[in-house]
């Protein structure tokens, strides 16, 4: 297949018009659009639109009525719709839980999809928890929480598909459970933490290279106690996933987060629960009733649980606190997450990856979104 007519982010950051070559699910050529060419049978035309690589939502709860952490084999069918939204890959994420609850995960995904399915690409699981500080708890079910502990996470590796792991780096026990997670090839994200900054760098020693919802379930960036805040903000070798819908994280706060992360180091996420997608109503999440209105995700006290945005609407926001142009928030919404997991395959539209992409316009509406060279939404 070849898909004509389109735009894409360049090396130099810039929108150039191209052609695209597709083969087998990978991108095997890419190079400058012709003035006219002759479609064949299966070609695309892009209508103008811009080509980003597929994004990648790497902390969303659930979906259309789906929850994950209550029946994470609800994935396939969630999976099967995100891609309305402009995902293209994601990392269901399994909050706060039972050990049982943990283990039907590994389950689910090593089984696969069922027959004829096709949608967004799981690419592992995100746990959130359950070694959360319980200070910092936010909407987690503080019964399940844990101390941290080995062999709760024996069988947690990237071979049984766990890529990312969020938990309280300054939780007595932390450094033992990081080092067993690093060495099975799990990433690690600092979150629902108290760490002060001498722990928030002792994290990044400990292999730490995320922050989960910066600014969430955290304590406040002050003059005299920095903490892990400043950490993110300041070392480029932590990623800084942040919920931009208005509401988490004021905008003004959004705007000094891009002037000193940059491009590179914000992760854009949903932090979705199980209500994006539909009308407003109430679930249980975890364990935790939570009210969902047009506008949030909260628990019966109000406390913020999760959000009703999609990836799209977090890039227009971002866009708008920011200040940025389109191509440059593009990189938070893939790219930084391919690196962060390391998947090598995924990340940029350039030949020799993977041919998952998302079709926006110029205001940042998803258009088309293809998965391995398939077109999947709509």
């Amino acid at each position: 297949m070849q898909i004509t007519n389109v735009r894409r982010p360049s090396s130099a950051g810039l929108l150039e018009d191209v052609t695209i070559h597709i083969e087998n699910g990978m991108i095997t050529e890419i190079h400058p659009a012709q003035k006219s060419v002759p479609l064949a049978r299966g070609d695309l035309d892009g209508q103008g639109w811009i080509a980003a690589p597929g994004w990648i939502d790497i902390q969303i709860n659930g979906a259309f009525g789906l929850d994950f952490s209550a029946d994470p084999a609800s994935l396939w069918e969630a999976a099967a719709k995100l891609p309305r939204f402009g995902v293209a890959g994601f990392l269901p994420t399994v909050i706060t839980s039972a050990e049982e609850t943990y283990q039907q995960a590994i389950s689910v995904l090593k089984a696969g999809p069922p027959p004829g399915w096709k949608g967004a690409r799981p690419f592992g699981w995100h746990f959130e928890g359950p070694f959360l500080n319980p200070a910092r708890k936010g909407a987690h079910h503080p019964g399940f929480l844990r101390s941290p502990d080995l062999s709760f996470i024996r069988d947690w590796s990237r071979a049984n598909g766990v890529l990312l792991v969020t938990l309280s780096p300054e939780l007595d026990g932390a450094s033992l459970v990081a080092a067993r997670l690093r060495d099975n090839g799990v990433v690690l994200s600092a979150g629902h933490t108290a760490a002060d900054l001498r722990q928030a760098g002792q994290a990044v020693t400990d292999g730490f290279r995320a922050v989960t919802h910066l600014f969430n379930a955290m304590p406040p960036l002050e003059a005299r106690s920095p903490g892990i805040i400043c950490e993110a903000l300041l070392n480029e070798q932590i990623s800084a996933g942040i919920i931009v819908d208005g509401l988490h994280v004021h905008p003004k706060m959004v705007e000094l987060v891009w002037r000193l992360k940059g491009p590179d180091n914000i992760l854009l996420i949903s932090d979705a629960v199980g209500l994006l997608g539909m009308p407003p109503g109430r679930l249980t999440q975890g364990g935790m009733e939570i009210v969902v209105d047009e506008n949030s995700a909260r628990l019966l006290d109000g406390t913020l649980a999760g959000s009703i945005l999609g990836l799209d609407q977090a890039l227009r926001n971002l866009i708008r606190f920011s200040g940025c142009r389109l191509e440059q928030a593009l990189p938070a919404l893939s790219r930084n997450q391919a690196r962060l997991l390391h998947l090598e395959q995924n990340g940029e539209a350039q030949p020799g990856f993977r041919a998952d992409l998302t079709f926006i316009n110029p205001n940042g509406e998803v258009q088309m979104t293809m998965v391995g060279g398939e077109v999947v939404y709509p």
